[in-house]
């Protein structure tokens, strides 16, 4: 498959960059700074341009976005920017759209929005990727909303996990983590074989 990665050079999506090469996809590796990635084919873009990700999209089979509403003090409206530029270039170009969520976008079991209980300097972050999905689920586009455990960050890949709907999982602990390569195995799984169409899953251990 020809995939298009947006934000490939962060935590996650360089993840989903090397899980894809493994899988044997052709990669077009999109960042802000458009930096090179071995074995990928690099490409500078705006994800809040929707006319650019439409045209870095026509030849591709799906586009993964993998970024995050971090650089700007105003998290929310940046997210919202960002939401609506990946919804319009996704009716411009027709294609598939499978993006990378946060925690914020699940419910804990007694239904309340983890959004509005993580931390503060969190908080602006996981509201705005919330927004992301909201507006997704608003529109009309063929779109899979990946929401990753409490805590994702570098680690193992072991192909063990849980995969589950919109209520954050968490272990027998009451831990809620996944790796990021595990991850990226779960995401490219739902990109090879569509289980969750315009819907929020999440992955965690």
């Amino acid at each position: 498959m020809k995939l298009l990665i947006i934000g490939a050079t962060g935590m996650i999506g360089s993840r989903l960059v090397a899980e894809a090469q493994s899988r044997e996809h052709s990669v077009v590796a999109a960042s802000r700074k458009g930096n090179a990635i071995e074995g990928a084919k690099a490409l500078q873009l705006d994800a809040a341009n929707a006319e650019e990700v439409a045209a870095a999209s026509a030849d591709m089979d799906v586009v993964i976005s993998a970024v995050s509403p971090r650089s700007t003090g105003d998290a929310i409206s940046e997210a919202t920017s960002y939401g609506r530029a990946l919804i319009r270039a996704a009716e411009l170009s027709g294609k598939r759209l499978v993006v990378v969520g946060g925690a914020g976008t699940l419910n804990m079991p007694d239904g309340t929005p983890v959004a509005d209980i993580v931390p503060d300097e969190y908080r602006a972050e996981a509201q705005g990727m919330r927004q992301v999905h909201d507006l997704l689920a608003d529109s009309t586009v063929d779109f899979t909303f990946l929401a990753p455990a409490a805590l994702i960050e570098p680690g193992e890949r072991t192909s063990e996990f849980r995969l589950g709907g919109r209520e954050l999982l968490s272990d027998a602990e009451g831990n809620s983590r996944i790796s990021a390569e595990d991850y990226a195995i779960a995401l490219l799984d739902e990109v090879e074989t569509p289980a969750h169409p315009r819907q929020v899953f999440t992955v965690a251990y």
